[in-house]
């Protein structure tokens, strides 16, 4: 009966492995991470045993990969680019950076309220990284309660039972027009007479592209883009140019104003939310730099 497996895998065998497998030789690929040819030997004998099966095919030519062994290799390059990254991670809390703080974000929130938030917290907290994520709020408060980040800022439509909630900002999604061609008017417009006209937008992905398709379905229609891009200042630009329409966040549109554009507010209840402050665990995210960025988010979020 073949021995178990044990998969008790060393990183520098993969490194290792990996090396052989690009230089062609057992003695070349040794050489290449400065190791000798009986060592080198060893430990991809070793290796073998771990894994249970045989990963290279021997010959006076060199060597080639089994089908055990290419699987071990498209994994190797995946776990050495994971390994590199952890003792980059490491590194930093080697060098004083006591925490990094996960935030996940709807668009509006990533591209107009948290910058110059996170601009002066940084600076004050030069111990503080944030990992700051752009999700829609239904994909943002699945992560929140699988306790995969410490702070959300969701809007106010997806429930958020379960998570400690408090008031962060306004936001308010209004239509762009090309100036041209457009009536020069102040009134809402409703969200479904877009809908005949073609968008700019950003990439599908992202969570005010998929909050527009959820409403477009509802209406029964589509969305034609001619041009999805990945910034709302591009999106601004080319509907100045008269690409197509657009719906943005209102500080989009205040910040990026311009002759070439019309901004008509959206007479739908939706485009007026409320964005919420969340974390999953009680009125304070656990860790010293989460609770300082909440805190701070939590004193500043309604100026």
């Amino acid at each position: 009966m073949p021995a178990t497996p044990t998969y008790r895998i060393d990183p520098f065998d993969l490194r290792l492995f990996a090396a052989v497998v690009e230089h062609g030789s057992i003695t070349a690929g040794a050489r290449h991470i400065h190791l000798s040819l009986a060592a080198a030997s060893t430990r991809l004998q070793q290796l073998e045993h771990a894994v249970g099966a045989a990963l290279l095919l021997r010959s006076k030519q060199g060597v080639r990969t089994t089908d055990a062994g290419r699987t071990l290799l498209l994994h190797a390059g995946r776990l050495q680019r994971d390994m590199e990254a952890l003792h980059a991670d490491m590194a930093a809390h080697a060098h004083g950076v006591r925490s990094t703080v996960r935030v996940l974000c709807n668009t509006a929130a990533m591209a107009e309220h948290l910058p110059p938030l996170l601009g002066r917290f940084l600076l004050a907290h030069p111990e503080i990284d944030v990992d700051l994520r752009e999700l829609g709020s239904r994909d943002a408060l699945m992560a929140m309660r699988q306790e995969q980040a410490d702070i959300g800022v969701l809007a106010d439509y997806v429930g958020t039972e379960g998570l400690a909630t408090r008031h962060f900002r306004e936001d308010r999604l209004v239509a762009v027009l090309p100036r041209q061609g457009a009536r020069a008017s102040r009134q809402a417009l409703p969200f479904v007479d877009l809908l005949q006209r073609p968008f700019v937008g950003l990439p599908s992905e992202s969570g005010l592209s998929r909050l527009l398709y959820d409403k477009a379905l509802q209406h029964g229609r589509g969305l034609h883009h001619r041009v999805r891009v990945r910034g709302l200042d591009t999106v601004m630009q080319l509907v100045g140019d008269g690409v197509g329409v657009a719906v943005v966040p209102q500080a989009t549109a205040l910040r990026l104003a311009s002759e070439r554009v019309v901004a008509r507010p959206l007479s739908d209840s939706w485009a007026t939310r409320q964005l919420l402050l969340c974390t999953a665990a009680g009125d304070t995210p656990p860790g010293a730099g989460a609770a300082a960025l909440h805190a701070f988010l939590a004193r500043h979020g309604a100026g």
